[in-house]
């Protein structure tokens, strides 16, 4: 059974940083992306960033504008991204994803067939 556990959520000040993984298990050696979505009370799951994992090129969402660094630990099978510049406006849910093989373009939710259960991330003014 696959299993995606993220961790490293919490609250923070605007301005701050964290660090959000995304450990995986289970009989799942083939990924083609692995990436974090979050979704804000009242608003649809969105799009942050993704790597894609044969080559590791990495791609963010516009509104994301370099704040953001999403990198994973081949050993460890775990997928990180990092958070700096915190905005209130990044509060949500950030869930950690994966495609295991190709169901679509990247930035849309139902291109990835794992989920996670979320992590929490609130940042305050």
């Amino acid at each position: 059974q696959v299993k995606l556990v993220e961790s490293g959520g919490g609250p923070v000040q605007a301005g701050g940083s964290l660090r959000l993984s995304c450990e995986t298990s289970g009989d799942f050696n083939f990924r083609y992306y692995m990436g974090w979505f979050r979704q804000a009370a009242g608003k649809e799951r969105e799009f942050v960033g993704t790597i894609r994992w044969g080559d590791g090129r990495t791609y963010y969402a516009d509104s994301i504008n370099g704040r953001f660094t999403i990198w994973r630990d081949d050993v460890q099978k775990t997928l990180f991204l990092r958070m700096t510049s915190l905005k209130p406006e990044d509060t949500a849910v950030y869930y950690c994803a994966a495609a295991s093989y190709y169901l679509g373009e990247y930035w849309y939710h139902s291109s990835y067939d794992y989920w996670g259960q979320g992590a929490q991330v609130t940042v305050s003014s």
